[in-house]
């Protein structure tokens, strides 16, 4: 067996190749992260019999997606290892030393003496679902913070519009007035038939003469603060709340035909969407990561934590939240839809209910159910089975 190590950085990576002896064949050599600097690696790696070659690199985040990709394409076979291992072996060092050219021996070295998995189809499946549903939780959160930066400058120019419709501020008709009239001075000085003609085609018909005139009034009377700036800070956070809903609606439809080609086991739970289940696959990867379904739990960070002091121990105990913030989400939000649609999930969420946890908590014991669940359908890549279900 010949071992590849590649230290990835953002501009340079390094790189260096022994055989199973530790006998070094190549000395570690930088590269640069282009096409010239990868056409270079592929030179140095042409040497060698490439059924042979086994190239490690440590799991980096976004430097590392690109070289992995090109090699996983070009047929190598690849171990992408976890940069705890290599800062173990450093430690066993005299000196401790560390450097990119130490380090793609070291990445060499943990090949040797760890075990380690190969990187698969379903892990670069995998990649691609990540960064798509990574990205989409971006826009989401963004869109979020857009929304209670929009509740603050109503609040300042118009105090009482927000409590005036039912639903909030953030809806069609809302949206659609104060788009083009953001202040109490303009609303009032609409005329009735107007404003009830807007308010009547941006909600369908739910608005109409009554609530148009009901708004004027209101305006005749508002306390907010006279500044005409702010009403274009408005006009302006709603074009990008709208401009992130359509962006947010573009991910969904490609997240959609993503899992349609994937056809993964996933899609069989009633209750678990393509967006869900695209969230879960693209965060868990290969499920052979994981030995035993604790693991995945602790990945996901709904396994509890553990308070013990001398003859102390706690008798209740929180989700420890540590891992996947995204993949944790993904799984308590299945956690509930699929209380709607599974009767052995409704029940197992009931007892949790009788048994005196909140609405929370008892999905918390939910979603622990079904990860175990999950981990199960992937492992024997078999559809969902209600009957086979244990409350």
């Amino acid at each position: 067996m010949i071992f590849v190590g590649i230290d990835v950085a953002k501009d340079t990576h390094y790189a260096a190749v022994s055989d199973d002896s530790g006998a070094v064949l190549v000395k570690p050599f930088a590269f640069q992260n282009n096409a010239e600097g990868f056409c270079l690696l592929l030179k140095k790696l042409s040497e060698f019999d490439r059924s042979k070659l086994l190239i490690g690199l440590e799991s980096t985040g976004i430097y590392s997606e690109n070289l992995i990709c090109f090699l996983y394409e070009s047929g190598f076979r690849l171990a992408v290892i976890n940069p705890i291992q290599t800062a173990t072996l450093r430690k066993t060092a005299i000196r401790k030393t560390k450097t990119d050219k130490v380090d793609t021996m070291l990445i060499i070295k943990s090949l040797m003496v760890n075990s380690y998995r190969l990187y698969s189809q379903r892990d670069a499946d995998s990649l691609k679902l990540r960064t798509l549903c990574r990205f989409r939780q971006n826009l989401k959160k963004s869109k979020a913070r857009m929304k209670i930066q929009l509740a603050e400058y109503v609040n300042l120019v118009f105090p009482e519009f927000g409590k005036f419709f039912k639903s909030g501020i953030h809806i069609a008709a809302s949206y659609a007035l104060l788009k083009k009239y953001s202040s109490p001075k303009e609303i009032a000085a609409l005329r009735t038939s107007t404003l009830c003609t807007l308010l009547s085609k941006a909600s369908h018909g739910r608005f109409g003469k009554d609530t148009a005139e009901a708004l004027k009034s209101l305006a005749l009377s508002s306390v907010g603060v006279k500044n005409p700036y702010i009403s274009i800070q408005i006009a302006q956070t709603i074009a990008q709340i709208e401009l992130l809903e359509q962006q947010i609606k573009d991910l969904n439809s490609a997240i959609e035909e993503a899992m349609e080609s994937i056809n993964s086991v996933l899609m069989t739970v009633p209750g678990i969407g393509a967006v869900n289940a695209a969230c879960i696959l693209g965060e868990i990867g290969d499920i052979k990561r994981f030995s035993k379904p604790c693991k995945l739990l602790a990945y996901a960070g709904l396994d509890p934590t553990v308070r013990q002091s001398g003859q102390f121990t706690a008798k209740s105990t929180r989700m420890s939240k540590r891992g996947s913030a995204l993949l944790r989400f993904a799984l308590i939000n299945s956690a509930w839809q699929l209380t709607l649609n599974d009767t052995t999930f409704k029940a197992y969420y009931d007892l949790k209910r009788s048994q005196g946890l909140n609405h929370y908590g008892a999905l918390g014991h939910v979603a622990h159910k079904l990860t175990r669940v999950i981990f199960k359908l992937l492992t024997s890549d078999t559809p969902f089975n209600p009957a086979k279900l244990v409350a």
